[in-house]
């Protein structure tokens, strides 16, 4: 039995009170557990300690000035207050100062009600604005497909520039200027869209304002939705279904998967598909692709190519590692693709008449269904990207009653899927439905344990290997562009440690999207638990599933002996399959990408 280190206990008093805690932690993290907590915006677990905002402090006995709480430790006899009137004015004028040089538009903002400036002003008191004086005016940058850029609400409390830099390792945000002059920025104050962003989103998870916040197309949306001379199309990504419910106030870790189906119906659609199903079709490529790299066709390892953020990323910062990467085009676009020709060609339906829209948890999808590459045949696959956050919103704005909502199928052709294509949506699901697959074709043998525990959990970095047929396979997983970065160095310099090669480019996966909805006014963003439940909810989908691998799907069966002929045949790797090309990387490379 392994004992527990045991953390050395000293005695502090709060407010008059004597409480026995570890020794070595913040008066913060102290607090938290004692049923005191205190106001905070720079904070976030996930991210250093930047101590900028103040709207933390305590008074500690024997110490001048007021201290913050976030990154001042506790000491043995230390008598702490957390309340006094000088206190609670001096935490007040503090945000009474951030709210003076912000916008004055809370109920026209996006994040009206779900902003923490806004949560943190009632729970002060604050109902007047008492200082005036100049303000700053910047510019939105509306320039990306998928991240509006706006300075005006920014608090400078330092989240995004942490999150880029510390959990994504892309820096492209840092703080420029001084003083009151002090701005978020890319580096020179390019355009997003000429930047290093890789459209990830994270910075929208965790500010606490709407200084970034996703690119909407919910207004087009609704035009086009009223449109009769179009056919409306939309497919839900499985990761969708896991968060939709916390836009409507309910907690994490329920799937809506019926749910989604009929409000998208009621919404305006004329068919409803499921990308799951193009999930277990990009298994079907995957798989035989990897493979093939195993019999020498190929070169190994094979990293994924699911994740839109990674693909720009790699072609950035990776573009020695191209021939690595599976040509397979993601599950969004191989809907995309099959739908404006296998469904238009068996429904009778003019391709040029199909608007397919995306509902998606992830904001570089947006910048993925712009990318010329992938166009066919002069078309778009996929017309319009809309995130969790935006259809939660746009089901809202319908008037429809969405948790009331009687459950729906998914339409068929393209609305029938495996418990494979469900998990696609956590981190290591495209590596476990992957080798449910491979392992069936590559031995002839059913693979029974079925559930690869190595690669599950939230673990930047999981490693595993699978034995087919005598040769071990080696496998590893990464989630978030930083673990990814410590990955893909390894790859580098040890290219035969592993043969496949898993990157979401969001902590979490699929689940952890920038387009999810936010954090509700009791949680944090990326808070593991809440990603847990999300991951749980799906694994759950995958488990109650008839059918658990994709290749035993009937429809994609029907689809290859109808259509696509076999995987990595010629018209699938029409259809199914693209290229990238490096990419000049333009402002704040990474320091690990400087070397290279």
């Amino acid at each position: 039995m392994v004992e527990t280190e045991k953390k050395e206990k000293i005695k502090i008093t709060v407010n008059n009170k004597v409480f026995k805690v570890p020794a070595g932690e913040t008066i913060m993290q102290v607090l938290d557990t004692l049923g005191f907590r205190m106001p905070r915006l720079c904070y976030h677990p996930k991210l250093s300690i930047e101590g900028a905002c103040r709207v933390c402090i305590v008074e500690v006995e024997g110490v001048r000035n007021y201290v913050a709480s976030c990154c001042y430790p506790v000491s043995d006899g230390m008598k702490i207050r957390t309340n006094t009137k000088e206190l609670r004015q001096a935490r007040r004028d503090i945000v009474e100062l951030i709210l003076d040089n912000h916008p004055e538009d809370c109920h026209t903002c996006e994040r009206d009600g779900n902003c923490e400036l806004q949560r943190l002003a009632y729970s002060m008191g604050i109902r007047t604005r008492h200082f005036k004086g100049e303000k700053k005016h910047y510019t939105k940058d509306l320039s990306s497909k998928s991240v509006v850029r706006d300075p005006n609400k920014c608090i400078l409390c330092g989240r995004c520039v942490r999150m880029c830099s510390e959990i994504q390792k892309v820096n492209a945000l840092g703080h420029a200027h001084r003083g009151f002059n002090t701005v978020v920025m890319p580096a020179y104050n390019m355009p997003f869209s000429q930047s290093v962003c890789t459209s990830c989103g994270q910075c929208i998870n965790v500010c606490p304002t709407a200084s970034f916040v996703e690119k909407s197309y919910a207004g087009e949306l609704f035009d086009k939705l009223n449109d009769p001379n179009i056919v409306k199309i939309a497919q839900i990504a499985p990761s969708v279904r896991s968060a939709i419910g916390e836009a409507f106030s309910e907690e994490p870790g329920k799937a809506y998967e019926g749910e989604m189906a009929a409000a998208l119906r009621r919404l305006g659609f004329d068919y409803v598909f499921d990308t799951q199903f193009s999930a277990d079709l990009t298994i079907m490529e995957e798989a035989n692709e990897f493979l093939e790299r195993v019999k020498g066709k190929g070169k190994l390892p094979m990293i994924t190519s699911c994740s839109s953020a990674w693909m720009k990323c790699m072609e950035q910062f990776y573009p020695d590692l191209i021939d690595n990467v599976s040509t397979c085009r993601s599950p969004m676009s191989m809907m995309g693709a099959i739908i404006k020709t296998y469904f238009a060609e068996k429904m009778k339906i003019d391709p040029a008449k199909i608007f397919n829209v995306a509902i998606m948890c992830c904001t570089a999808k947006k910048y993925e269904a712009a990318r010329p590459e992938l166009m066919l045949d002069g078309m778009n696959p996929v017309d319009l990207v809309v995130t969790t956050r935006e259809a939660g919103w746009m089901i809202k704005s319908a008037g429809i009653d969405f948790l009331n909502l009687k459950k729906e199928k998914f339409d068929n052709p393209l609305g029938h899927s495996s418990g494979a294509g469900v998990i696609f949506g956590v981190t290591g699901g495209v590596m476990e439905a992957a080798i449910r697959t491979a392992y069936e074709l590559y031995t002839g043998e059913t693979l029974l344990d079925i559930e690869v525990e190595a690669i599950r959990g939230f673990e930047g970095i999981k490693e595993g290997k699978i034995v087919m047929d005598g040769k071990e396979i080696r496998v590893v997983v990464a989630h978030g562009l930083g673990n990814a970065n410590k990955v893909l160095e390894i790859v580098r310099k040890d290219p035969e440690r592993y043969h496949f090669v898993e990157i979401m480019g969001c902590p979490g996966g699929c689940i952890g999207g920038g387009g999810q909805p936010y954090a509700g006014s009791n949680s944090i963003p990326l808070d593991e638990r809440t990603l847990q439940k999300r991951a749980e909810s799906l694994y759950t989908l995958d488990r109650e599933r008839t059918i658990r691998r994709s290749h035993e799907n009937p429809d994609i069966q029907r689809l290859y002996k109808e259509f696509l002929g076999k995987p990595l045949g010629p018209l699938s790797h029409k259809l199914l399959h693209t290229h990238y090309k490096a990419k000049e990387p333009r402002g704040i490379v990474p320091k690990e990408a400087k070397a290279r």
